[in-house]
């Protein structure tokens, strides 16, 4: 009974090392798939931006949107009450069944940009699924006079180097994020602050929702405003954010 004792613990760890070993290149090769997502910077490849300069105290703030129609007007109106311009990132789909607040945003005097139609990643899909999918959304927000629109971010912010260039190709900047509080799990609202005032530094883009799955987004926003003025940072929209990102990145060439 010893010997066989002796002998299942042996097999138990083995197993364990086996089981291990193949749980930490699970996690390595998911920390490098998930790093490949914030970072491309090189002029060979296409390039997202998650981050704007570090030598100047701007920030930009964004929220994403893809469904519900009752969280919107309580964010804009915190973003109001604090003089604070944002970047909503929106699904086609959603802007199609909620024109009204796609103009209630721009009247507020923020960005609109674009995350496709549906709200599907993108790396889960063709290319020409991607391009359908591109083309529908466009064909949604010239509709609705936002033709012009340029700026991209991916549905779940999941993407590569084919779809960067596949969306670069189509003449958009895709925007990432470098400071993620995960509001949309609802954390609690004091948790969302304390992530969000202590990682932000200057040139980062912060992401929040404002679908209405999120419920304590709009009330930690009083605190997270002016919290992140009284630091020193200035809000700006994405736009120019990426305008003084190339004009430092002609600086260096």
């Amino acid at each position: 009974m010893q010997h066989f004792f002796v002998f299942n613990m042996k097999r138990r760890r083995k197993s364990t090392l086996i089981v291990l070993a193949a749980l930490f290149t699970a996690i390595f090769l998911w920390v490098e798939t998930e790093s490949s997502f914030s970072v491309f910077s090189s002029k060979e490849n296409p390039v997202a931006l998650s981050k704007g300069s570090e030598e100047d105290s701007n920030i930009s703030l964004t929220f994403n949107i893809t469904w519900g129609n009752e969280m919107v007007e309580p964010i804009l109106e915190k973003l109001k009450q604090h003089d604070v311009q944002a970047t909503f990132f929106i699904s086609g789909e959603w802007a199609e069944r909620h024109p009204e607040l796609v103009k209630k945003i721009e009247e507020n005097k923020h960005e609109i940009g674009m995350m496709g139609y549906r709200y599907k990643s993108y790396i889960q899909q063709e290319k020409e699924q991607i391009r359908k999918d591109l083309a529908k959304a466009n064909e949604i927000f010239g509709k609705l006079g936002y033709s012009d629109t340029k700026i991209f971010r991916t549905p779940s912010g999941q993407f590569n180097n084919e779809v960067l260039s596949l969306l670069e190709q189509r003449g958009y900047e895709v925007i990432h994020w470098s400071v993620n509080p995960e509001d949309w799990r609802n954390p609690g609202e004091q948790l969302i602050i304390d992530r969000v005032m202590k990682q932000t530094s200057n040139g980062d883009i912060i992401l929040l929702h404002a679908s209405d799955s999120v419920k304590q987004t709009h009330k930690a926003l009083d605190t997270i405003l002016p919290g992140l003025k009284n630091k020193g940072f200035t809000f700006v929209n994405i736009s120019e954010m990426i305008s003084r990102a190339h004009s430092e990145s002609d600086e260096v060439d």
